[in-house]
């Protein structure tokens, strides 16, 4: 799996850009493929279904993740949230997991960014309740015949799953797709 990060980007098109620019990075496709979305709104290239990818976006941060078998991948910016989220989406175990560590803002958004990956994965989106997604506690671990990795830096963490172990992100200047 390789993973395309760009810290800089205005607008949601951006996100698109750097989805072409990966797609032409790794698999030498020389234009974005047509893009199809699923019943809950995974995109997907039908015409090549043996290039998979998945897209996320949050403040100026993108992150695009490509393999050969479907993939997960959320990015989040690091940002206070309202006290009542973590009793909304976390399972009892998770709130004790959140309630230990030791920087609980960055803790919510990695755990959000994973159960986020995990739906995006699966297809469902966000149509089920977060409460009921299990994320891994751990940075890199395994659940259910998926690998995880997740990443927390000082404005956005991430988080990716799928079959294959992530390759470290390529970070892309939004200048090299804005050309």
């Amino acid at each position: 799996m390789d993973l395309y990060l760009c810290e800089n980007i205005s607008r949601r098109e951006d996100a698109y850009a750097l989805l072409s620019y990966a797609v032409k990075h790794r698999w030498g496709l020389k234009a974005l493929p047509v893009i199809s979305l699923s019943e809950h709104g995974k995109p997907y290239f039908p015409h090549h279904p043996e290039h998979c990818f998945n897209l996320s976006h949050s403040g100026s941060f993108a992150l695009c993740a490509l393999d050969e078998r479907p993939v997960g991948a959320d990015i989040e910016r690091i940002r206070p949230h309202h006290p009542k989220l973590a009793d909304r989406i976390c399972s009892p175990e998770e709130l004790e997991w959140l309630a230990e560590q030791p920087d609980k803002i960055s803790a919510l958004c990695q755990l959000w960014a994973c159960k986020e990956a995990l739906a995006k994965y699966h297809g469902t989106g966000l149509t089920v309740p977060l409460r009921t997604i299990r994320a891994p506690l751990s940075p890199a671990s395994e659940q259910g015949g998926l690998l995880f990795h997740s990443v927390v830096a000082p404005e956005f963490c991430l988080c990716v799953c799928g079959h294959s172990t992530p390759s470290p992100a390529i970070l892309v200047n939004r200048d090299e797709f804005s050309r």
